[in-house]
């Protein structure tokens, strides 16, 4: 959907509708990052190289097919995992921590 704005204030209000909508898609990936913490065995299998590099191309090539700056989607992805790992990393030791408690 491509937009042409007639003034400032309109590119601005594009923007902020746009950011609501990012920051509500962050939420549900958070929500699932945590639930994929549950599952990993290991700190290395949250921080999963290869997966992240995967996840890199994979956006990428969506960044070309919807004419998006391949380098600007790279840049935000990395800094995006990067941020999600060490909540997950948090979340998979608490989950850690309490499996090894003794039943009371």
């Amino acid at each position: 959907m491509d937009v042409r704005c007639t003034s400032l204030d309109e590119v601005r209000q594009h923007i902020d509708r746009i950011d609501r909508d990012l920051v509500t898609l962050l939420a549900r990936r958070g929500n699932l990052v945590a639930q994929a913490a549950a599952f990993k065995k290991t700190s290395d299998d949250v921080r999963a190289p290869a997966r992240v590099e995967q996840v890199i191309t994979k956006v990428r090539g969506i960044a070309e097919e919807t004419g998006a700056s391949a380098q600007v989607v790279e840049q935000v992805y990395r800094a995006m995992i990067d941020a999600f790992i060490a909540e997950e990393l948090d979340t998979h030791a608490a989950l850690t921590a309490k499996a090894a408690r003794p039943l009371a």
